[in-house]
């Protein structure tokens, strides 16, 4: 038997859905959906994301300069920043007992405890369900056509050669190695590597194992799962081992002589001039590969691997998806062929015989027979 909880959308969509002391984007974007659920009627538990997405792309109203209501759509990447704040807000939400205390406390009274607790299950399905990026599709955001030479984004080779560049016979060249699989494998910026701290190495995000940035853009601090690349860990502590580092920073100056490793941490300045040593062949031409194309590189890579642009925002750090975009950048020719779709509607034969047909004779029609496929 199914139970319909009444909870006043008002003052309760407000007190869950807004969150202690947000940044101004993400406070605006809930108060916008908060707004929006109130005049709709509908409560926090059934946000209605498909709804909501249409209302942004074309039915948007707002107050201008005179307080005269006009029509003010956003853009698709606006749209899905939007959606971005709220699917976070309910998965923190999600991920607490907040809000199963919430659907207790609205349950009718008189529920045995099994089937308070059988609702209560079922309502958090449905609404992890709801949030769920799959199920409001935002319109495909246009690439330009022409290339961002400005930036490098390495191919899987290009990646493979960088790598071996520096060599793992010494002491510098095993840190080296070490600094570019980090930086490849994570998406990182440099001055979030240099600040590493090897109890900062080994994370755990719902049981993936993560990489915790300390201090990001804004120092706002995040984990970025590993996952099947973490791999770069085998390098980074092969290089730990060597240089008999077992607490502080991770990436470290050494003296010459490659005999002792320096307390204090390597600097982002260093990390370009690391860079600089291991030009690899780009094209013909020989090309310094700079730390940021390592981050266009990640985010352009797992895009085309089918990482949703969400995900790749929320592990590079970056509080737009615009900016993910523009990390991503234009998709070349190969990058954007479609796949196997549609099947040929007819057979060689009747194609043949369509092309027999003479000139002035009125065309026999094409009998179409379905193509068995096994």
């Amino acid at each position: 038997m199914r139970h319909e909880t009444r909870i006043q959308p008002s003052s309760e969509n407000f007190a869950l859905l807004m969150p202690e002391n947000p940044n101004k984007d993400v406070a605006s974007r809930l108060l916008f959906f908060i707004e929006w659920l109130d005049e709709q009627g509908l409560p926090w538990y059934k946000p209605n994301l498909p709804l909501y997405c249409n209302h942004l792309l074309r039915h948007r109203r707002r107050p201008n300069a005179r307080g005269e209501m006009i029509d003010a759509p956003l853009s698709p990447v606006t749209v899905q920043a939007h959606l971005a704040s709220i699917r976070g807000r309910y998965q923190a939400l999600l991920n607490s007992n907040t809000i199963r205390e919430h659907l207790y406390d609205a349950l009718p009274p008189g529920l045995s405890p099994a089937d308070r607790k059988a609702a209560v299950d079922e309502m958090l399905v449905r609404l992890e369900n709801d949030v769920h990026p799959r199920n409001t599709p935002v319109p495909t955001i246009d690439f330009r056509d022409v290339a961002d030479s400005a930036h490098l984004r390495l191919n899987p080779d290009q990646v493979r050669a960088l790598l071996r560049a520096p060599g793992l016979d010494k002491l510098i060249p095993l840190r080296d190695t070490a600094i570019l699989a980090m930086l490849i494998c994570t998406g990182i910026r440099e001055a979030e590597l240099v600040e590493l701290d090897v109890d900062d190495l080994r994370q755990t995000l719902n049981g993936e194992l993560a990489l915790r940035v300390r201090a990001g853009k804004g120092d706002a601090q995040r984990l970025v799962p590993y996952g099947p690349l973490d791999w770069c860990l085998v390098y980074v502590d092969r290089w730990l081992e060597e240089a008999e580092i077992t607490s502080g920073p991770v990436f470290r100056g050494v003296y010459k002589g490659e005999k002792h490793v320096r307390d204090t941490r390597i600097t982002s300045r260093a990390i370009n001039q690391i860079m600089c040593r291991y030009p690899i062949s780009i094209n013909g031409v020989m090309t310094v590969v700079q730390p940021h194309d390592l981050r266009r590189t990640y985010a352009r890579t797992a895009y085309l691997h089918g990482m949703d642009m969400e995900r790749i925002r929320q592990n590079l750090g970056h509080t737009s998806l615009q900016t993910t975009q523009m990390y991503i950048g234009a998709l070349k020719a190969d990058e954007r062929r479609p796949p196997d779709m549609f099947s040929l509607p007819h057979s060689n034969q009747e194609l043949s015989d369509a092309n027999r047909v003479g000139r002035g004779k009125k065309a026999s029609v094409i009998v179409r027979k379905r193509r068995k496929h096994n």
